[in-house]
């Protein structure tokens, strides 16, 4: 099972991005099943019905999200529709949605996981480490061909800790939220893969996916500006892709993709 995911796409720049190079991407790299994170697809806070349905048209087959997934009040209906592909971290006390859905990826089934971090994390979550205990310990895991772990985290040592939590009990775990690649990507000693940041989809020459001036301002000034996200211009597109044996749920390899795409 290839899987193809894309770190946190950002704003109208990040999606229009998307949209003109994954037809390439997957062509070159023929994924299963292709999946994005997506709790900065609206202007950069939140996520639509209607930026969520352009993701799916630009060829995105499940999303992940993070902190910001309840920005829009659309998003709560979005995630209550239980054919929906689209998770919110699992280990939220309450909220709609879950953050653990069983995925038929041709023959086989993938559960794909969604789990935020606790270390410099504003919205209180349960523990992260015990709630993929909990979610391993359900009869679904064992129906899964390959399970793939999106982790929405600030720290690093965090994010790190928590791959060698996972190692050899799934097939992958990839970092989220900082949208800032690493290049750690590799398979554990127990078979599962790891990169510590994806990264993200959005505007390279800016702070995270928002306008640099702006945020320059706001570190340089007692006032802020509200946060501008560029919808042209050069983007990056960071994403991964994953290979996993669906006899063992071993992951065999993992490969970073990024690419420049200039969008007018």
């Amino acid at each position: 099972m290839k899987i193809l995911f894309l770190g946190d796409i950002v704003g109208k720049g990040g999606r229009r991005a998307v949209a003109a190079a994954l037809p390439d991407i997957k062509k070159t790299h023929t994924p299963d099943i292709t999946i994005a994170n997506a709790e900065n697809v609206a202007h950069g806070v939140g996520l639509t019905r209607k930026t969520l349905q352009e993701l799916r048209d630009a060829g995105i087959d499940a999303f992940t999200t993070g902190n910001h997934v309840w920005s829009k009040n659309e998003a709560r209906e979005l995630l209550s529709d239980t054919s929906s592909q689209l998770l919110r971290p699992d280990n939220y006390a309450e909220g709609e949605g879950s953050g653990a859905k069983l995925i038929s990826v041709g023959a086989y089934q993938l559960l794909l996981i969604n789990l935020q971090g606790q270390v410099f994390m504003t919205d209180e979550v349960k523990n992260p480490f015990n709630a993929l205990d909990e979610i391993l310990a359900d009869p679904k895991a064992q129906k899964a061909h390959a399970i793939f772990i999106d982790f929405h985290a600030e720290a690093t040592s965090e994010k790190v800790a928590f791959g060698w939590h996972a190692d050899g009990r799934v097939s992958a775990v990839v970092g989220t939220h900082t949208h800032v690649p690493t290049a750690d990507n590799r398979v554990l000693p127990g078979g599962t893969a790891f990169i510590t940041d994806v990264g993200m989809c959005g505007a390279q020459n800016s702070v995270i996916g928002v306008d640099k001036d702006v945020i320059l301002f706001n570190f340089t000034h007692e006032e802020n500006k509200r946060h501008e996200i560029p919808e042209s211009g050069t983007m990056i597109i960071n994403a991964v892709v994953i290979e996993v044996d669906p006899k063992t749920k071993r992951g065999e390899s993992i490969e970073r993709v990024d690419q420049i795409v200039e969008i007018q």
